[in-house]
């Protein structure tokens, strides 16, 4: 068998088990069991656990006909991962039953169920084309129940179907973008992100060294389009990493000062700075305990559930709950009166999360214009290229969802409001 796939499907099955076992997000995960791996096998492993992760939903629908009782977690990722490759990937059945029956075996406490994987996986194999007629995986239950209340079910079921295609890459440029699309094979999105549906390593593309572009959603990419403060304006990204949007406001002129509470993140922004040849003040400190003179313009990304990116994290929903949904709540709420607090009169703040939540977006906007009889929204800023009527909010804010451009590959989910302190 050959050692670097055998070593890059043992490493996906730990990485499915630290997500829907231990709860963990595959970005807290990945770096416990992939650093022994070269590059090629750890970039496998970690295609296999993201790829077994979007089609789960339709895995366990294979699955289910065939197991009588659910076995211990370990075989289920083992299954999982074989109906996958099966299935979504199309890899030879006989090679991928052999493997699969060689990881069971490999854990002593697992040996038992060799003959069940076995068994199982050639049943799958055998009907493989069903695959294709099942449902689009579904989102869990304690998050598709709250989205269809909000959005309806069609709308959900739209956004389960860019959830389940891999996402493709989005480049900001720190100049011309058009330069940057031409140079690296991408095309230009409306908003003036550039697009990628095949890009290999991104260290590698053309531009990367000297610091051209970095990548950033494109939804990512709008509040500090709409912020667009003036050159040499005092700005405050308040919870900047990873950096994206500091890099957009530096290269803007902009004087940014980057807080963050994490210290090793805002290294990853330094370098990135350096990279790109821009400059900020990093600060390492608590949000809601900062202080400094009053800002021209703040952009307040707030810690959220960042239920909008499961295009690109399918673990988030596997690994979260939804039960630290009410102190998210209460911590956006906090940091918006902190900012409020750090701004000159006349000055604006742009508040964003990447949430699909309302309560996260439409409400927290609606409750602190309630609560600040001077903070005016201006819907108006909303008014970029490539923005659609549609996506405008009723208390003024602008709402994206996965769906929107499914088209071309989708958007993540975000809320962004633009507001004036009288």
């Amino acid at each position: 068998m050959d050692k670097a796939a055998e070593d890059a499907r043992r490493v996906a099955v730990e990485l499915l088990g630290d997500v829907t076992e231990q709860r963990r997000l595959l970005s807290e995960a990945l770096p416990r069991h992939t650093a022994p791996l070269a590059p090629a096998e750890r970039a496998r492993a970690q295609r296999l656990a993201l790829t077994t992760l979007r089609a789960m939903d339709r895995a366990d629908r294979m699955l289910g006909p065939h197991l009588t009782k659910r076995p211990p977690a370990r075989v289920m990722s083992i299954l999982r991962l074989g109906v996958t490759e099966i299935c979504e990937l199309g890899a030879p059945a006989h090679a991928v039953v052999n493997a699969a029956v060689a990881l069971a075996g490999a854990d002593r406490r697992m040996s038992r169920f060799r003959g069940l994987v076995n068994a199982v996986l050639r049943k799958v194999a055998g009907e493989a084309e069903r695959w294709q007629s099942l449902p689009i995986p579904r989102l869990p239950k304690w998050l598709r129940k709250p989205l269809i209340a909000d959005y309806g079910k069609a709308a959900v079921e739209a956004m389960e179907a860019v959830h389940y295609r891999a996402a493709p890459l989005d480049l900001t440029a720190r100049g011309d973008a058009r330069e940057v699309a031409a140079a690296t094979g991408g095309r230009l999105l409306p908003t003036g992100s550039v697009r990628l549906d095949d890009w290999g390593q991104v260290s590698a593309l053309p531009g990367f060294a000297e610091g051209a572009w970095w990548v950033q959603d494109a939804a990512a990419a709008l509040p500090a389009r709409i912020l667009a403060p003036a050159p040499g304006a005092r700005v405050l990204d308040m919870c900047a990493a990873p950096g994206g949007k500091t890099l957009q406001l530096a290269a803007m002129g902009a004087r940014v000062t980057a807080l963050d509470i994490s210290a090793s993140r805002l290294k990853r922004l330094k370098e990135n700075l350096a990279r790109c040849r821009l400059s900020a003040e990093l600060a390492v400190a608590d949000a809601l305990a900062f202080d400094a003179p009053p800002f021209d313009a703040i952009l307040l990304d707030a810690p959220c559930s960042a239920t909008g990116t499961i295009r690109r994290h399918p673990d988030l929903p596997h690994a979260r709950d939804g039960s630290d949904f009410p102190a998210l709540f209460a911590l956006q709420e906090a940091l918006i009166d902190k900012a409020l607090g750090l701004l000159r009169p006349g000055g604006r703040l742009v508040y964003c999360t990447c949430s699909l939540l309302i309560d996260e977006g439409e409400e927290q906007i609606r409750d602190a214009l309630t609560r600040h009889a001077e903070l005016k929204a201006e819907p108006e800023a909303l008014a970029l290229p490539g923005i659609e009527p549609g996506w405008r909010s009723k208390e003024g804010g602008l709402r994206l969802r996965p769906d929107y451009w499914a088209e071309q590959g989708g958007i993540d989910g975000f809320y962004i409001a633009a507001l004036r302190k009288g």
